[in-house]
């Protein structure tokens, strides 16, 4: 079957020749044999993502600054009262997806590994005063990524760990990937 449309725009000319004959039975075939764009044996990536939400005070306070200097960068988060977030924090994986289960990871796995790492020393405290880490760094939304990075690479498989993502406020995301 050949179409053939043509088309006349001031001085310009365009001809689009198309020769197409679809089979009903070409594409079925095709994915019922395993013939897709990638193999069925082919390595397949998947991303899992794991969203949990925790509350948490804090101040930002850097010891290598004065506190006039401290007031200037950090503003109204420098108060000595310290402030409060509901924080939500997306945890992503990235691996083959195994043949035998269809999963990257266990999402149940998954969740166990962010109670133990973010839930139980995060959730309901004081940053600054009940994290050791922070004692020496500041409590920055960046740093409290950092932060959890360093300790889910301690629980989970080499390598699954993608990215972690944190909205500290509904317009404040920060995104940490290990680099």
């Amino acid at each position: 079957m050949t179409l053939q449309l043509e088309s006349r725009f001031h001085s310009f000319s365009f001809r689009f020749i198309s020769r197409y004959k679809p089979s009903p039975l070409c594409l079925c075939g095709d994915i019922m044999a395993g013939s897709s764009a990638q193999s069925s044996t082919a390595e397949r990536i998947g991303y899992i993502s794991r969203i949990e939400s925790f509350s948490a005070c804090h101040r930002l306070h850097s010891i290598h600054l004065s506190d006039e200097e401290n007031k200037k960068v950090y503003g109204k988060c420098n108060n000595p009262n310290g402030h409060g977030h509901n924080y939500k924090v997306e945890v992503t994986v990235r691996g083959k997806i195994d043949a035998k289960t269809g999963m990257v990871m266990n999402l149940t796995d998954l969740k166990k590994c962010i109670e133990e790492v973010i839930m139980i020393p995060l959730d309901h405290k004081n940053l600054d005063k009940d994290v050791p880490y922070f004692t020496t760094v500041v409590s920055t939304t960046e740093n409290v990524a950092v932060y959890i990075w360093d300790n889910m690479v301690k629980v989970l498989p080499p390598g699954l760990l993608y990215e972690i993502k944190i909205h500290e406020t509904d317009k404040n995301v920060v995104v940490y990937r290990g680099e």
